[in-house]
């Protein structure tokens, strides 16, 4: 699907570029990130790819500073994130400034990470009223709207208990819109659902795409990520190994490593 295709959204589009410069990250004497260099445009959908334990999940949470680097850099629309320049140097951000940053970088997690105490409704109002003092009543309307949305419009009352794994899901993913952000990161959506929920969250992360806004992706859902993807990332050992639209990293790879990885994905994700 090309950016070309989408719903003209000029708000949208013109914001949520994300810049990765020289990254490095390590979880003791492991190096988990390799000098990663990676520039996302406004509104486009980013996939990574790659085997359990190349670095994916922990490169999309240094984006939102949920995992702090080593070296380098991350901005979105250049501005630093975690992180502010004085006098030669990178100076780490207060958590209330890495906060704020965060309501402009949606998150949904592998497990949903719903308030089990809160509804629906509730949990995707907690952080508009309290991160930003969004009025109640209008928090209340856009939570309304953005449940409709993700196909739960009757569900609003209900706790998470209540609610299937792939409803809970897509109640995340309206969490996730409630603060408007810039930028939405998916940490495998599905990977904690049952096959046939799947399916459910998947279209509603397509429809998001559709509207403009910049999606940063990490699946195994290898037909997902050719349907809707505009550009395709390769990662193992916590290096990209190649990038590339899904015509070319799917149609004509031209890593080995990458030609191995699909040559055990394709066939099952196409011969269903």
């Amino acid at each position: 699907m090309s950016l070309l295709n989408r719903t003209d959204n000029s708000q949208a589009t013109s914001r949520g570029a994300i810049s990765i410069r020289n990254v490095d990250k390590s979880f003791g004497a492991q190096q988990v990130l390799h000098n990663i260099n990676l520039d996302v445009t406004p509104g486009e959908v980013l996939v990574i790819l790659g085997p359990s334990g190349s670095g994916k999940s922990t490169l999309l949470r240094t984006i939102n500073h949920l995992e702090k680097v080593e070296r380098g850099t991350i901005a979105i629309d250049e501005e630093l994130i975690g992180y502010r320049p004085r006098h030669g140097k990178l100076h780490e951000l207060r958590e209330s400034e890495v906060l704020a940053q965060r309501t402009e970088v949606g998150m949904v997690f592998q497990n949903f990470n719903l308030f089990p105490h809160l509804t629906a409704l509730q949990n995707i109002t907690e952080a508009p009223i309290y991160a930003k003092k969004v009025r109640k009543a209008a928090a209340v309307a856009r939570a309304k709207e953005l449940l409709a949305r993700v196909g739960l419009g009757d569900r609003a009352d209900a706790y998470p208990r209540q609610l299937s794994g792939g409803q809970q899901q897509r109640v995340a993913i309206a969490r996730a819109l409630a603060l408007d952000p810039k930028v939405v990161l998916f940490d495998e959506p599905t990977s904690a659902l049952d096959p046939e929920l799947v399916t459910e969250v998947l279209d509603t992360i397509r429809s998001l795409a559709e509207s403009g806004t910049t999606l940063v992706i990490v699946t195994h859902e290898i037909g997902f990520a050719r349907d809707v993807a505009d550009r395709i990332v390769f990662m193992d050992a916590g290096r990209i190994i190649e990038t590339g639209t899904p015509a070319q990293v799917f149609g004509a790879p031209r890593h080995e490593r990458t030609k191995a990885f699909l040559s055990k994905v394709l066939e099952p994700a196409f011969h269903i």
